[in-house]
């Protein structure tokens, strides 16, 4: 007499391999997803700064004003042998 192992209408469906196979894949993503809702919850970082205007005004101010080693040789007059403007 032949048995076939999946034709036993007996068994519970958790006791089939398949089955959790199936589900470990939906069960890991919402997993997954917890876990990062956790972290991001938990270390949330400020994204901008209360002051970021007058920071930014700041910046730019710098950057504006410049080095004045950055300079070409006409406006910065570093040059030996170009003689200063009068």
């Amino acid at each position: 007499m032949k048995t076939d192992k999946h034709a036993q209408d007996g068994d519970p469906w958790w006791k089939h391999g398949h089955v959790w196979l199936l589900i470990s894949g939906p069960a890991a993503v919402i997993l997954a997803g917890i876990a990062t809702a956790v972290i991001a919850v938990r270390g949330s970082d400020p994204v901008v700064e209360a002051d970021y205007y007058r920071r930014g005004i700041e910046i730019n101010k710098t950057l504006a004003a410049g080095d004045k080693s950055q300079l070409p040789a006409m406006q910065g007059r570093n040059h030996a042998v170009t003689p200063a403007p009068r």
